[in-house]
Formats: C-alpha cells, sequence, structure tokens
C-alpha cells in the first residue's frame, strides 16, 4: 500500500519539472527573438533631421547614431526642437555647419534685445572639457552693470584681433558696446565692457559682479571682407570631426553607403547598413568577422517584434492557466510576494 503514494508523489515532481522546463523554454525563446529582431535595418533609425537642421556625422539624435564621443548631447524634442545638452543646462541650437565645424546656441538666460527685461544673474554657461566642444574664439560676452570688483577699462583698438596680447580686463571701449546688434538705441542705458572668458569658472565668477550679460559671434556671409561678417546673438562652439578611415569606408557609396554608428554597450565602431550592422562596411559581405549581431539601439524592436513578443507571452500565460488553473506559478519559492499571476 505504500507503493501507490510514492508513485503519485513521483509522478507529481515530474509533472512539475516538465511544466517548470516549458516555461523556461519560452521565456528564452523571447529573448532571443527580441535581440534577434533588433538587428534588422538599423540604419533607418538613424534620423538624418531634426525640424530642419541636418544631423549628420558625428552627431546623432538617435543612441548608437554617430560618433560615441557626441552620446546623448544632442536632443531632438518633438522632432523639430533640436538642444544642446550641457552642464550647465539645455540650449536650443540654431544653426549647424560642416563644412566649418560649428554650431551656434541660443541662451535664453542671456540678454538680448527682444529679452532686454531679465531677472539679474543669469546662470553661466558652461560646456563639457570631457567631449571635444569648444567655445570658439570669435565669440564676444559683453557684460552689463558691472560692479567695482570688476576691472574694466579702455582696450587698444588691436585688443580687437588680438585679445591675448592685453590685459585681461573687461574692455569699455569695445566694438560691440558701442554697436550693439539690432537695438543701438540701448546703448548708454547700461555700462557695457567686452570680455572673453577663458574658462567656464571666469565667466561665473564676472556673473556674481555684473547683472546681465550676453554672447554675441561673427556670422559668415556673402560679401567682400570686411563686410562678410555680421555680428549676432548666439554662442558659437567649435566641434571636431573624428574622421576615422572605417567611417570614412562605411559612408562610401562604392561600398554600400552606410552610417556610422556604434555599438551601444561597448561603443566600438559600427557600420550601420539595411541589412544589419556590420564592423567594416555594407558590401563587405564575405571578410572574416563579419558581424551580424549588433548591440541593441534604442527604439529598433518593431512592430512585428513587438507583436510576435506578446503572442509568444501570451501562449505562456494560457499555458500555465491550462496546466496550473488551482496553483500560484513562482519560480523557485512560492509566497505572496513572487507571484507572476
Amino acid at each position: 500500500m505504500g507503493l501507490f503514494p510514492c508513485t503519485n508523489e513521483m509522478g507529481h515532481k515530474i509533472h512539475q519539472i516538465r511544466n517548470n522546463w516549458f516555461i523556461t523554454l519560452l521565456l528564452h525563446f523571447v529573448i532571443i527573438f527580441l535581440r534577434f529582431s533588433t538587428s534588422l535595418s538599423q540604419s533607418n533609425i538613424c534620423r538624418t533631421a531634426c525640424g530642419e537642421l541636418p544631423i549628420n556625422y558625428p552627431f546623432g539624435i538617435d543612441d548608437g547614431c554617430g560618433s560615441p564621443h557626441y552620446r546623448n548631447l544632442l536632443i531632438c524634442n518633438n522632432g523639430k526642437d533640436l538642444q544642446l545638452r550641457t552642464p550647465s543646462g539645455r540650449y536650443r541650437v540654431l544653426n549647424i555647419s560642416y563644412t566649418d565645424p560649428h554650431i551656434v546656441v541660443s541662451d535664453p538666460l542671456m540678454w538680448n534685445c527682444e529679452n532686454r527685461h531679465l531677472a539679474p544673474r543669469a546662470y553661466a554657461f558652461s560646456l563639457d572639457t570631457s567631449t571635444p566642444f569648444s567655445l570658439s574664439k570669435i565669440n564676444n560676452f559683453l557684460f552689463f552693470n558691472c560692479s567695482d570688483a570688476v576691472i574694466s577699462q579702455p582696450h587698444p583698438s588691436f585688443c580687437e584681433q588680438s585679445t591675448d596680447r592685453c590685459d585681461p580686463t573687461c574692455d569699455t571701449a569695445s566694438y560691440l558696446c558701442q554697436n550693439i546688434p539690432i537695438c543701438p538705441s540701448l546703448l548708454g542705458h547700461a555700462p557695457c565692457c567686452s570680455y572673453y572668458p577663458r574658462t567656464s569658472e571666469s565667466l561665473r565668477l564676472m556673473l556674481e559682479h555684473c547683472q546681465y550679460y550676453t554672447s554675441i559671434y561673427w556670422r559668415f556671409r556673402d560679401g567682400a571682407p570686411p563686410y562678410d561678417q555680421v555680428p549676432a546673438y548666439g554662442v558659437r562652439i567649435d566641434f571636431e570631426i573624428p574622421a576615422t578611415t572605417r567611417c570614412l569606408k562605411c559612408l562610401d557609396v562604392r561600398k554600400g553607403k552606410g552610417t556610422c554608428g556604434f555599438d551601444t554597450q561597448s561603443q566600438s565602431f559600427l557600420c550601420l547598413c539595411d541589412g544589419g550592422n556590420v564592423t567594416t562596411y555594407c558590401k563587405d559581405r564575405g571578410t572574416p568577422g563579419h558581424s551580424r549581431k549588433v548591440a541593441i539601439v534604442a527604439g529598433t524592436v518593431t512592430t512585428v517584434s513587438i507583436g510576435a513578443a506578446v503572442g509568444v507571452t501570451g501562449i505562456l500565460i494560457w499555458y500555465l492557466k491550462k496546466v496550473r488553473p488551482n496553483q500560484s506559478v513562482t519560480f523557485g519559492v512560492q509566497n505572496n510576494t513572487n507571484r507572476l499571476f
């Protein structure tokens, strides 16, 4: 008589092991399927514009696109508002040039003719020194209503072109202080001096003793010198384009015209192609080490893959309810804190 209870208990254990094995198999299938689906058409998710501004290498507004040196620095809000992320905040990008590599951003807290009634002591603009960005030398920072703690004096005229040869004082004879763009009628309403901060710290210290500040850069336009430059409000930021041989081959039309990107986990180079990602270039299908396995890029899971994953999950739930209708489904110990259903 003791044989039957033992047999029933053994059968129950076998049934439980089989159910757990089936659950594990389905979960592995879901994970593998999602990873595989992210390898398809990675180049299609690298957007090439945000509003009217072109997004080319080395920049990217989708993770895994462009150069890893500029990862997560540009943000495209609502598909039309491009912003630069810095330690001091987010700033709207007004222009991008790839022939003369620079971007121009607007700081809403800076003084300008249209925003002349700002609260005093705005936050100082700053850049992350670990990035390939740098403040352009053609920026002119104007400071208004400074206290006596700021040493200000008129500079000789040659200081406009060679600031390194002049004393690091705030120039009251600056051309821009005497010719404020757009609203020259405001001249004389507030004492003005021009100073180029060599570091973000020096800019912050200036703002501790000045009420307002603004940045004016010289924008190039068609015309003969000196009329080929006009002053405009904004902060010009220069950047470097890391032109690697692998990226140039990836971009080559004869080699398949891919998109330069990177592995989001290791940050190693990847050429993003229509059929998947490779470590060389799109048409190099016969090279040993040609990689079809790619890093997961945010937003690349297609509707088909999501639907398939949901379908597999539905099968899993149906199976669990069918074979174990009266038991809570758990992995490991059964208790009220680790129940799935």
